[in-house]
């Protein structure tokens, strides 16, 4: 009796030491888009670096910001909310909400760019162009740059759109929309992160 016990036990530690651990795991797309944003993080890092070693070097010309930037930042803030508001109608299963919301981001998004365009034609009439000082090369530059990944952000909306209006993005198929959340917010903080930039540093 005691040598069958001792075997079960035996038996027991070894189907303990052979349980398979759990593996920790992330979706190979998200893992790309985190690559992707850390990239994106050291091209800006380089550039933010290079402006105020060059701005140290003197021959910088001083001009204000036109308040066309105050208000691009204010859009990509609300589009932020607006973003929050697709995916937690997307947890929640409530579809139609969650379209409306997409449409809302999409249309902030344009409204952003065509708000940085004019942005631009004011750095113009005040003088500031793209070629000249590095003061306003920097501002065109940064701007424009992050203006491109915008571009991109808002095919994915759109994208994210037509599967909504598809019925492929609800509660248990969440994996694009927490993509398309992650990649958006990153732009409209990078945004906002270049703008407190540039304003501290003029």
């Amino acid at each position: 009796m005691e040598k069958s016990l001792n075997i079960e036990k035996e038996v027991d530690q070894i189907s303990l030491r052979e349980e398979p651990q759990p593996i920790l795991s992330m979706h190979p797309q998200k893992f790309a888009l985190w690559l992707f944003i850390v990239t994106v993080v050291m091209i800006f890092a380089a550039f933010t670096s290079a402006y105020i070693v060059r701005r140290s070097e003197g021959n910088w010309l001083d001009f204000e910001l036109p308040p066309l930037f105050w208000t691009t930042a204010g859009i990509i803030l609300v589009s932020s909310i607006s973003m929050h508001w697709a995916y937690i109608s997307a947890k929640r299963d409530q579809i139609i909400q969650l379209r409306v919301a997409l449409l809302v981001t999409l249309g902030l998004g344009v409204a952003f760019l065509v708000g940085q365009f004019m942005a631009w034609g004011a750095l113009v009439d005040i003088e500031v162009f793209f070629v000249g000082n590095p003061a306003g090369s920097f501002v065109y530059v940064l701007s424009g740059v992050h203006g491109v990944h915008i571009v991109s952000a808002l095919v994915f909306l759109i994208v994210m759109v037509v599967r909504a209006f598809r019925y492929k993005v609800h509660s248990k198929q969440m994996d694009t929309m927490e993509m398309c959340v992650t990649y958006w917010h990153f732009l409209d903080g990078l945004w906002l992160y270049l703008f407190l930039f540039l304003l501290l540093n003029r």
